[in-house]
């Protein structure tokens, strides 16, 4: 076994070595013992041999997927196109690797070190998915390191480049925890992490009360950022060349049993961002009342129309959004999957999903006993999609092509959903409940978060996953819940396009995250222990194969130093 010593790689020197060894044999052979030539690389293959006995594994992706730290981890590639330059290209499909289970790599019990370049486009048509997995979804025991590039959950985009790594032993978690109240809102729509915090956008019931933003800052404690538009609403929010979006809405609160909300002013605008309270208006789409999703997709940002008139908009610029049409229907939530636009759909014979081609529209047909579809989800590199009335959630692969994955307990409607931590959890009503998908088709309840009595619906709607955590807003309490399985970090700022260099370590009982040689992020692990006996897979996991390049990934059995990890970063 051959891991680094300071700053050095065997593998860099390794060819020095050898011709050295060759050389004093000859010297040997010849009777001419040159002693300090003999003890000098005796020195050297020791001290070498000592510190390179740390990494377990070194795949450059150049060429292959070999292991030449010396230990044979060689890695089983599938549809992978190598580069002497930019390493493997994954692209997002079906390309991923392989390295089998050796009990040097189970790294569950000790300390560890994951290092990788990992290249990004700044353009994007489908998510970024996971780096590396090995993660035994039965037991829920493993490792998972990707980059979450959530759409569909349920109107707005919850998350947009931010790198994940988490750990599991399979402990039943604590529960979900109470985060608070953001203002007086009966209904948190939209979930969206940006730039290192947690925003939610609001419907607020009153009739002099208008939707807002808010910031979480810390416990129950929520930051208000202001009302963008006076319509009752702030329905979706979604990230978008670096920069955070809102749409402001009309809500039509009897579609959730409440009662019509006094506030009757349409909205159907969306505004951007600019800090403190204060938002720059980006122009209504055309002559509707309110949105319901938003997306950026292929370097432009679109917008539906959640009621009568039915539409599909793209941002021009300035104030001007360009009405694309619709395929007979309304398109709701709005996912990114393979290269490709999708839309939800809630009308009679327009209930199930389509696909946006500019400028046609291919229907992918209606689940089963169903009239609406609700949100998206990528899960094992598959397409999830959310369901009303039968509270199941379905897998779809071609057109027509639906799998159906189960109900989520006795549940009528299945919404927003995210992958955490290796696992795929969806939100339902009438009794806002989050359950987890056991991957057989059946769903464990994982608990209600809002007991809200003598009313008829309550909504778990919006999720993201922030701070390491799973956060949850549900109706009408207007609360906002956290949950956390295993242990886990998360980098919550957007992750730069083209070369990063990402290093996810345990040392102790610390959990570390490094981006381009900086620690980002650190956590106690709460000594978390597993033992699978699982594959290692690069490039794919429990959410989606990885869109991009990865080269010179690396694993030591040992919390490798900043000053290493600094020095890995300094060049792809």
């Amino acid at each position: 076994m051959h891991p680094s010593y300071g700053e050095v790689e065997y593998s860099d020197i390794a060819p020095i070595l050898n011709q050295l060894e060759d050389s004093i044999m000859c010297l040997l052979k010849a009777g001419r013992c040159y002693i300090n030539i003999i003890l000098f690389a005796f020195l050297l293959s020791t001290h070498m041999t000592y510190a390179d006995s740390k990494l377990l594994a070194h795949w450059p992706l150049l060429n292959d997927a070999k292991d030449i730290s010396g230990n044979q981890h060689h890695g089983n590639d599938h549809a992978i196109t190598f580069d002497s330059q930019r390493g493997a290209l994954f692209n997002g499909r079906d390309s991923w690797i392989e390295i089998s289970h050796t009990n040097s790599l189970s790294l569950g019990d000790g300390d560890f070190t994951i290092a990788m370049w990992v290249h990004t486009d700044s353009v994007l048509d489908d998510t970024l998915g996971d780096l590396f997995t090995k993660y035994d979804p039965e037991k829920r025991s493993g490792i998972n390191l990707g980059i979450m590039n959530y759409h569909g959950v349920v109107c707005g985009q919850s998350n947009y480049r931010n790198v994940f790594f988490g750990l599991d032993d399979g402990q039943n978690p604590s529960g979900w925890v109470d985060r608070g109240r953001p203002g007086n809102t009966v209904y948190p729509m939209s979930l969206c992490v940006f730039d290192g915090d947690l925003y939610a956008s609001t419907f607020e019931h009153g009739k002099d009360e208008a939707g807002h933003v808010y910031r979480y800052v810390n416990g129950t404690t929520w930051e208000d950022c202001g009302s963008p538009y006076p319509s009752n609403a702030v329905s979706a929010l979604a990230v978008h060349n670096g920069e955070l979006y809102a749409a402001a809405s009309h809500y039509r609160s009897r579609g959730s049993a409440l009662g019509d909300s006094e506030n009757t002013l349409h909205g159907g605008r969306v505004f951007r961002y600019k800090g403190n309270q204060t938002w720059e208006d980006c122009g209504k789409l055309g002559d509707i009342e309110a949105i319901y999703g938003l997306a950026s997709f292929n370097g432009q940002l679109y917008a539906s129309s959640l009621y009568n008139p039915a539409g599909l908009f793209v941002y021009e610029g300035d104030q001007q959004w360009k009405d694309l049409g619709n395929p007979g229907g309304r398109i709701e939530a709005l996912g990114v999957h393979n290269g490709h636009l999708y839309g939800t759909g809630f009308d009679l014979n327009y209930s199930g999903v389509f696909r946006y081609d500019d400028p046609n529209w291919t229907s992918y047909g209606t689940p089963p006993d169903t009239t609406q579809t609700y949100s998206f989800m990528q899960y094992q590199g598959g397409l999830f999609v959310g369901s009303w009335p039968t509270g199941k959630v379905f897998e779809l692969r071609t057109p027509n092509d639906w799998h159906d994955r189960g109900q989520l307990g006795d549940e009528r409607e299945s919404m927003g959903m995210a992958v955490y931590n290796g696992k795929l959890y969806g939100g339902t009503l009438p009794l806002a409940q989050v359950y987890r998908y056991e991957d057989n088709n059946t769903w464990t309840n994982t608990g209600q978060l809002d007991t809200t009595p003598d009313v008829k619906y309550r909504r778990a709607w919006s999720m993201a996953v922030f701070d390491g955590k799973l956060f949850c807003g549900v109706l009408p309490s207007g609360k906002i819940y956290s949950y956390e399985s295993g242990r886990c970090i998360s980098h919550d700022y957007e992750l730069p396009a083209g070369w990063a260099h990402i290093t996810a370590q345990r040392k102790g009982a610390d959990m570390k995250l490094f981006i381009n040689g900086h620690m980002v992020n650190k956590k106690a692990s709460a000594d978390i222990k597993f033992n699978n006996s699982e594959s290692i897979k690069i490039g794919l996991g429990q959410h989606d194969f990885f869109n991009g390049h990865i080269k010179d990934l690396r694993i030591y059995s040992t919390a490798i130093g900043q000053r290493k990890i600094k020095n890995l970063s300094q060049k792809p």
